[in-house]
Formats: structure tokens, sequence, C-alpha cells
């Protein structure tokens, strides 16, 4: 058994750009039976919450999409303690009126990815409901959180395998079917966290329109970088925000995930 003791209950995972969340923080090394994850995490107190972070692609960014270690970022968050996690990620437009510097919560996922690890269960039938990705409470608290800047309430993230962006005909082909934005990492980051029972909400800036929204030139990692970047201290105070506004007792049904199924490993 894992005798670490419990030191945050709320997980940021931050995206490109967001390597400096937390001030005054105290850094902690975290091994995993799925190795180290992508960075040390870091945790500080927001409001009187025990907040941990961790950057996705690590700090010098130098986990592309489909190399993130994801089963190690969600194990290690979840043997500190975390409960709760709000994942902030840049995503491109998929409709016209989603431009960039809008914010979005989404409330559905398609998968487009291809042979990453999503799940901590390599052997025996275990299946965990997957129906509603993210959790309602936690939507609500990054709604709240964002008021003054209008965020987009609910969306269909289609998360594809990446790095490469997407041709103009994926982009259209990703709209016919109920896409709204595209991202690289939302999967299997969401069901990650939900095979551990943990509250997971995704807030997605908008960086860019998606290749197939509108014709010139296609979506470059300039843009993307720039467009976050000039947008992060709005995404910060959200985050801070959302932080607070989380609630300190469980009362979703993501807590119940596991409800009569045992972790492959032993976790505190």
């Amino acid at each position: 058994m894992n005798e670490r003791p419990l030191e945050a209950d709320i997980g940021v995972i931050g995206g490109s750009g967001l390597y400096a969340l937390l001030d005054g923080a105290t850094e902690h090394q975290v091994s995993t039976p799925y190795g180290p994850p992508s960075d040390p995490i870091t945790v500080a107190e927001v409001g009187g919450r025990r907040v941990a972070f961790l950057p996705r692609h690590g700090r010098d960014h130098r986990f592309p999409p489909h190399r993130i270690p994801y089963r190690a970022n969600l194990w290690a968050l979840r043997s500190l303690g975390v409960r709760q996690i709000i994942a902030p990620c840049a995503v491109g437009g998929l409709l016209p009126e989603l431009g960039p510097g809008t914010f979005v919560v989404p409330d559905q996922l398609i998968d487009r990815t291809n042979g990453r690890e999503q799940t901590f269960y390599d052997s025996g039938a275990v299946h965990v409901s997957f129906a509603d990705p993210y959790c309602p409470d936690g939507r609500q608290a990054v709604l709240r959180a964002g008021e003054e800047l209008s965020p987009v309430d609910g969306g269909t993230m289609v998360v594809v395998e990446g790095p490469r962006f997407s041709t103009r005909a994926e982009s259209r082909w990703f709209t016919s079917i109920g896409g709204t934005i595209v991202n690289m990492t939302g999967h299997p980051e969401a069901v990650l966290a939900r095979e551990l029972a943990l509250c997971y909400t995704s807030i997605a800036l908008v960086t860019d329109l998606d290749a197939g929204v509108e014709s010139g030139h296609g979506v470059t990692q300039e843009e993307v970088f720039r467009v976050f970047h000039e947008n992060t201290t709005r995404l910060r105070r959200v985050l801070l925000d959302a932080v607070r506004l989380l609630p300190t007792e469980r009362t979703c049904a993501c807590g119940n995930a596991l409800d009569g199924i045992k972790l492959p490993h032993d976790l505190p």
C-alpha cells in the first residue's frame, strides 16, 4: 500500500504556456507503476484549497501530444490525494463563431486517436461508464468563474492523434459528425480520470479556426502559441476562481465510477 500523505485535493493539468500557474508552490517527485509523470508536481494553497499543478507537456514542452505519459500523470495526481481536476487546453474552432480567444466548456468528446494507452486495466474485463465525460459540478464551477468572458456552455471536443493538424476534409468531417472544437490531448486524459473516479473538467481556449472552417492558410503552430500566450492571464484568472468555486464535498456521480471495481494497484 502506498503510504504517501495526501497533499492536494484539486489538480490542474496545464497546457501550452501555463507552466507557472501557482506561486509559492512546493515541488513533489512522484513515482507511479506507469513511470514518471510529465514533470514534478507543484502544490500550493489557493483560496483555502490545496492545488497540485502538472504541466501536461513538461515545462520544456518535450512531450508531443501522442507521447505524453497520460497514465503516469493521472495516477501521480490521484496518489497525492487529488479528486477533482481542471484541465485547460488549446483547441481549434470547428464553427465560424468559435474564433480565437473564445472559451468553451465542453460536455462531450469524440475520440479519433489511435495507439494510445487509454486504460489502467491491461487485463480482465473492466468497463467504466463514460457517457458523460466531464464532471457536471466542475463544469458549473468553471462557467461561473468565467462569466465575464462569456464562455460557451457545452460543445463536443474531437480529439485527434496529432502531432499534425487536420486536413480541410477532416476538419469538415469533424463538423459534420457534431464536433465543435478539435484538440490533441483531451483523450485519454478524460477517460483515465474517470477510471480513477476523479472529477474531470476541461476548459478549452480556441486559438484558431480549424482548416476546414475558412479558406486561406491552414493552422500553424506559431498562431496557436501566440493566441494562447495572449490569453494566459485571462485563463489563469478563470482557473484560480474555478478552484475556489469547486464543491468541497463531491455529490456528483464521478466519485462512484469504480463502485464494485478494484484498481490494478493500491492507492491511498
